[in-house]
């Protein structure tokens, strides 16, 4: 069985809001629904809600601090901080989850960024898509590049270890950030805008040159960011195998940013794979199209590689 490395998951929202309600055990009670026998390893990302901007700070650390206590009440998880780790925990039936922020409002300073890798950050989205003190995100009105603090940004995480995700930020940050380090770089949950012309997506020249640093670009399975008529699991595939094909299959992975557990979100998903349900289907049909060793690469092996690169 082909086992998959999901690049990019909102589960510490619900986890936040269970807990704070008073709830335990929220991620092993629905272990079967969430992880499945194919998700073995995960990026828990970190997003702080807009009404919660203006305390992102405390938000962030909280929802660290809930998602690892969440964690530890289940024998079948483990948070990780390095691939040896994740290949142990995997190989001892446990699901290996990587921490993510999703966008850096909690960030106030670089200290704060240490403060975060000391508790295991080890992917960073630098925004979202608004703006931050970072820089912009593709739904800003101005197209503002990296911002004096957001170059600071880039640095320390290259200095720490941190991989740098560019799904969510805008064209002008994009390319700010490729001129800022020379390490490889990811966008966790993006897809195609040739196929589906959303600004959350990557046009040709972006997914060249994430590839050219040896990056990863995880396949999203958001319905908007898919097909705006007709979001199908077969429409999802077409995306994979356009990107394969424009800068080979070594940099292309998945990043599902499965959402149908938080609120508003009911009925909003791909046909086919709304949930990890859908993951064997989906790697039955990358296996008509592609080799094993390639699908094998995309499902897993490349996220893998790319971290092993800049976090080790």
């Amino acid at each position: 069985m082909i086992g998959v490395f999901d690049a990019h998951s909102d589960l510490p929202t619900l986890v936040w809001k269970e807990r704070g309600k008073g709830k335990t055990r929220v991620l092993e009670s629905r272990f079967e629904e969430f992880f499945g026998d194919y998700v073995k390893a995960r990026v828990m990302a970190v997003w702080t809600p807009v009404d919660k901007r203006p305390i992102a700070l405390r938000y962030g650390l909280e929802a660290v601090m809930r998602l690892k206590k969440d964690v530890a009440e289940s024998s079948r998880l483990e948070m990780v901080t390095s691939v040896e780790g994740m290949e142990r925990a995997i190989k001892e039936g446990r699901v290996a989850l990587w921490l993510g922020m999703e966008g850096g409002e909690p960030l106030e300073s670089l200290d704060v960024l240490e403060v975060f890798y000391s508790l295991g950050l080890r992917v960073l989205t630098l925004t979202w898509s608004l703006r931050n003190q970072i820089g912009d995100g593709v739904f800003e009105r101005t197209n503002g590049g990296l911002t004096n603090f957001g170059a600071e940004v880039v640095g320390k995480a290259e200095e720490l270890g941190i991989l740098l995700d560019l799904s969510h930020i805008n064209e002008a940050g994009f390319w700010d950030t490729l001129d800022l380090t020379s390490f490889p770089v990811i966008a966790s949950h993006s897809n195609a805008r040739k196929l589906c012309d959303n600004p959350r997506n990557l046009n040709d020249e972006q997914l060249k040159a994430i590839a050219e640093r040896n990056g990863v670009v995880g396949a999203v399975a958001i319905p908007s960011f898919v097909d705006e008529k007709d979001p199908t699991l077969e429409r999802y595939v077409e995306h994979i195998i356009y990107m394969v094909d424009l800068i080979g299959y070594r940099s292309v992975g998945l990043g599902f940013d499965f959402v149908y557990y938080l609120e508003g979100w009911s009925g909003k998903a791909v046909k086919g794979l709304e949930n990890e349900a859908g993951i064997p289907l989906l790697l039955e049909s990358l296996g008509e199209r592609l080799s094993e060793k390639e699908v094998k690469a995309i499902a897993y092996g490349n996220f893998k590689r790319v971290f092993e690169e800049v976090i080790g």
